[in-house]
């Protein structure tokens, strides 16, 4: 699951920064930017939790 998260992140900072740089997606492409830092600040937080 973890890694799904931190895929999915990943996945979103590469679509942001195609978008940031061809000007085409307007401000969609900051709400993804968004989620993809709470993605990895999510992946973070559960990587330190100590079961």
């Amino acid at each position: 699951m973890g890694n799904l998260l931190y895929g999915i992140a990943v996945i979103l900072i590469i679509i942001w920064a195609i978008g940031f740089l061809g000007y085409a997606a307007g401000s969609i492409i900051h709400i993804l930017l968004i989620i993809a830092v709470i993605a990895i600040i999510l992946r973070i937080i559960q990587g330190r939790k100590i079961l």
